[in-house]
């Protein structure tokens, strides 16, 4: 149903050039906080800073278009299945939530929604990603998924060293021994980021790393049979409680 409104001819415009200015801005203060990282792709930040001053341009001239015109009291009609101003006015209500709220990384209760037991030892990055010449201890996280993406079989890699970071994730369906170290990988935005992760076998109870908890751990590879599939297993041997990297998402 479409509807009918009256706006006053003034207001329209600067609702439109508040809006565009907000975003220019909201943008351009993720990117100085250090925050833009945590919406998009490194490699795109180019992107998004040119579509920034881009908006900021086209507020400011548009701004000042409406600064320099004549007062007007008379009014037009638009006829849109939402009004104009309405339209300018949930832009502008967005943009002024970005600029209050400041994003968050993903946690761990949005890998299990995501699926993160499917992703243990899969990975959709491209194979030619993956480096043989590697030592197994320098490899991250998200190196050995990527190993295990050219070659599954876990028992190929049974006592290898392993030095790792992620953040910790409490699957209900493992023990009070087992957990999975994860991190978020990026393709192109937040929307399409995924957990991918290795389980990890603890010589304590798990409690004492709640989910989230970030941790670097040391140990050895070795092969387990968890919720009926032989996986390839972080057997911790050494564990340190980190703080969350400047950079939490790997690409």
């Amino acid at each position: 149903m479409k509807i009918k409104s009256k706006i006053p001819k003034k207001l329209l415009p600067l609702l439109d050039a508040l809006a565009i200015t907000a975003w220019g801005i909201l943008i351009l203060k993720y990117w100085f906080i250090g925050k833009l990282n945590l919406l998009i792709h490194p490699n795109y930040f180019w992107l998004a800073l040119s579509g920034a001053a881009g908006l900021l341009i086209v507020g400011f001239a548009k701004g000042l278009q409406v600064w320099r015109s004549p007062a007007e009291t008379s009014s037009v009609q638009h006829v849109n299945l939402l009004p104009p101003a309405v339209s300018s006015t949930l832009l502008l209500f967005a943009a002024i939530l970005g600029l209050a709220i400041t994003p968050r990384v993903f946690a761990s209760q949005t890998a299990l929604e995501r699926g993160v037991t499917e992703v243990v030892g899969v990975t959709r990055a491209h194979p030619q990603a993956f480096r043989v010449t590697v030592r197994s201890d320098e490899r991250s996280l998200i190196d050995w998924v990527r190993t295990l993406n050219v070659y599954p079989e876990p028992d190929a890699y049974t006592g290898q060293k392993v030095k790792v970071q992620g953040f910790v994730i409490q699957p209900p369906e493992m023990d009070q021994h087992h957990l999975i170290l994860a991190r978020f990988v990026i393709t192109c935005c937040a929307a399409d980021a995924y957990p991918a992760g290795l389980p990890v076998k603890l010589a304590v109870s798990r409690n004492l790393y709640p989910p989230d908890t970030w941790l670097e751990l040391q140990g050895t590879m070795i092969t387990e049979v968890i919720s009926g599939k032989r996986q390839l297993t972080i057997n911790a041997t050494s564990i340190t409680k980190i703080s969350q990297p400047q950079d939490p998402y790997a690409y």
